[in-house]
Order: structure tokens, then C-alpha cells, then sequence
């Protein structure tokens, strides 16, 4: 089944916050082999500057995944997610994540497109501070597999 183009656009409401805390940047700094002494040391990430230690430039993924989830599992989108592998994921900071943030994401439906017998969809994730200060925008582009409609 093809996916509902009448989605593109949509936005979904904010997650809840996510309070980001030093040893979850620890250990997805760890699970990733990042061995920076900023995601792993205060002291060394205040020495760049910074009140806390910063998380890796993917960790957003964290935060964005079940707000993306909300977009993606809406069932009239259409989309078999035993048909799904990842596309792509990109990240555009306004600053890093930093240990004592707390995070909310709401995510929009950005393009729904046919190729090659398969849909594509970009779901972008706005990540903010409660406060509304904007930190990183995600970009999850997902495949469904063979469920585009042939013309």
C-alpha cells in the first residue's frame, strides 16, 4: 500500500521532555567507541567552554526516535513497518547537547516520494529546550519497500 502523500506537512505535538543526563551521553558515547573526553569528562568539557559534558553529534537520535515513532505509526500514513529499513539521518545544530538539558521534539512529515517501487519518507524532528531554544533538527528518511504504486 502506497503512503498517503496528503501527509506532507503534518506536524505532530511535542514529545515529552527527555532530561539528558551525563551518563546516558556516557554510555552512548561508549556504545559508539567515541572515546572524546568531552562526552566522558566534566572537567574536560568545561575546559571547551561548556557547563557539562556534550553529547555525541548523533545521540539526538535518542530523543527524536519516539517522536518520530508518533508520525510514522499514525495509521492512516499507510506505512508496513515490516517493510521498513533506514535511509538516511542527518543533524543541523544550533549548539551541542549538553548533560542537564531537558529536551522536547516535535516532528513533521516532510516528503513522501516514490522510487524505484519503493516509498521513501523524511520525518524531521524540531529538538528544543523546554524553554523553546532550539538545539539540533533531525532528518530520518526511512524506506518502505516495495509498496510504492506503479503508474
Amino acid at each position: 500500500m502506497a503512503l498517503n502523500p496528503e501527509f506532507v506537512g503534518r506536524t505532530y505535538a511535542a514529545s515529552a521532555p527527555y532530561l539528558v543526563g551525563r551518563e546516558k551521553i556516557r554510555e552512548f558515547a561508549n556504545s559508539i567507541g567515541d572515546r572524546n573526553p568531552a562526552f566522558h569528562d566534566v572537567e574536560a568539557a568545561r575546559a571547551l567552554g561548556y557547563s557539562d559534558v556534550i553529547a555525541p553529534p548523533t545521540f539526538p537520535v535518542v530523543i527524536s526516535m519516539t517522536a518520530l515513532a508518533t508520525a510514522m505509526f499514525d495509521p492512516e500514513l499507510g506505512l508496513d513497518y515490516s517493510r521498513v529499513v533506514h535511509g538516511e539521518q542527518r543533524f543541523n545544530y544550533s549548539r551541542p547537547v549538553v548533560a542537564g538539558d531537558s529536551l522536547v521534539c516535535v516532528p513533521t512529515i516532510d516528503g513522501i516520494r516514490s522510487a524505484a517501487g519503493n516509498d521513501l519518507i523524511t520525518v524531521r524532528g524540531e529538538i528544543s529546550t523546554e524553554a523553546g531554544e532550539h538545539v539540533v533538527t533531525t532528518y530520518a528518511t526511512i524506506v518502505s519497500r516495495g509498496t510504492a504504486e506503479e503508474n
